[in-house]
């Protein structure tokens, strides 16, 4: 259930902005013995991200990482826009605002680490992880039962869904 300001709030989203490490990953960083780094995300926070795109919610990705395996996952998943290597997410957001045409308050932002405080601040909801740190826990609107990349973007994304009267299921010829 809901409570009834983060209903309202969640009602006049219409652009999701995402973290990638620690959010959409756990966090972690794997590298193989020849260097390359790898990443883990769940299909089902991905799954989130569609259910969105189907109900015409936009959506962005918004990292301090330079990360090549972020703009692909973005890519996968078609992200509206995929911004790596900010060092300033408060001026992205802005700009993101006027790109989409979008007021702050019709933002959700969802990130687990100091790096998106300011972000966290500026939107209309913002969620984190369980397991942010507690500067983070500390301002969101929302502290997910799930861990990062595993289900608390999906959590979110069915939030903002279910708030606004939108399936959280896609028909069959999706």
């Amino acid at each position: 259930m809901i409570i009834k300001d983060l209903k309202s709030k969640l009602e006049k989203v219409k652009l999701l902005v995402m973290d990638i490490d620690g959010t959409l990953t756990d966090g972690a960083m794997y590298y193989s013995a020849d260097g390359e780094e790898l990443k883990r995300f769940s299909t089902r926070d991905g799954m989130g991200v569609t259910l969105l795109h189907k109900s015409n919610i936009k959506t962005a990705i918004l990292t301090s990482e330079n990360s090549q395996i972020a703009l692909k996952r973005g890519e996968k998943l078609k992200i509206n826009k995929i911004i790596l290597n900010s060092k300033d997410k408060t001026n992205a957001l802005r700009q993101l605002s006027k790109e989409f045409s979008v007021n702050l308050d019709e933002i959700a932002y969802i990130g687990d680490d100091v790096n998106d405080l300011h972000a966290i601040q500026m939107a209309g909801v913002s969620a984190c992880p369980s397991d942010s740190v507690e500067a983070i826990k500390n301002v969101a609107d929302y502290i997910s039962m799930y861990k990062g990349g595993n289900g608390a973007v999906r959590e979110f994304c069915e939030m903002i869904l279910k708030a606004q009267n939108k399936p959280i299921i896609l028909n069959e010829n999706w």
